[in-house]
């Protein structure tokens, strides 16, 4: 039974399902599954975005894994346009897929989208020039207006964000810095703080850093190769939420 008083939230991403053999994964499920009460999953949930690929993952995870769990796509997932496909296998599953929706579980609101690419702070991509130039800043800016709009139909006492793309720079240091643009975007930090989120979650820069804020909001960085070089003995990040009333969110401790 969960202890509402205490709610258990496990952050990963970046399983690679695929070029990561599913059945390796198990004793990872079965760790998290005692330290957790929800799982988090943060996009490349596949390698090439592959039917079967799901199909070994998702067979693993309710062997393994009796935890709620909600889950965002990655641009792995999207590679080889079989997205509707996968996410019904996810769904089919028991796992809740999130692209611009909301959900509550053990009294926790997510908002999830996938989130998109553009770059940081005052080099962040703007909309002049050629068309394709302007569909990828309109692609980013859409991804950021799903992010608020499910963040705004939670009225939980904590929110969590889960994205894929990272929305800040802190979190991709480490990573070369010509790629930097294609690992996340600033437009996705703004609805983190309209929306007072308690922390947010995401994955994509395998080498970059596990935890960094916007303003006082925490991201974390929990891509599986990022987490497995800093935490081989634990390769994901649990957050303790209290869910006792208070007039501030309260951030638990971060195994």
């Amino acid at each position: 039974m969960v202890d509402l008083d205490k709610v258990r939230v496990a952050g990963l991403g970046d399983l690679h399902c695929g070029r990561i053999p599913a059945n390796s994964l198990e004793p990872l499920f079965v760790q998290i599954a005692h330290d957790a009460d929800i799982l988090v999953l943060c996009g490349d949930l596949t390698d090439h975005g592959l039917p079967e690929e799901a199909i070994a993952l998702t067979k693993v995870l309710t062997g393994s894994l009796k935890i709620a769990t909600v889950a965002v796509l990655g641009n792995h997932d999207y590679h080889t346009g079989h997205v509707a496909e996968i996410e019904k296998i996810l769904k089919d599953a028991g796992i809740t897929v999130l692209d611009g929706e909301a959900c509550e579980i053990h009294g926790v609101g997510f908002a999830g989208v996938k989130g998109f690419i553009g770059g940081f702070g005052r080099r962040t991509l703007e909309p002049w020039g050629e068309d394709l130039v302007k569909q990828v800043v309109n692609e980013a800016v859409n991804e950021t207006l799903k992010l608020g709009s499910a963040l705004a139909k939670l009225r939980t006492k904590h929110r969590v964000a889960v994205l894929h793309y990272a929305p800040i720079a802190e979190t991709v240091q480490g990573e070369p810095p010509e790629i930097w643009p294609y690992l996340g975007c600033s437009r996705l930090a703004e609805p983190l703080s309209r929306f007072q989120v308690t922390l947010a979650f995401h994955g994509h820069a395998h080498h970059g850093q596990a935890e960094g804020r916007y303003q006082e909001i925490p991201v974390y960085n929990v891509s599986l190769p990022l987490m497995q070089r800093d935490h081989p003995e634990r390769p994901y990040r649990v957050i303790e939420l209290a869910g006792t009333p208070g007039p501030e969110p309260v951030i638990g401790h971060a195994r």
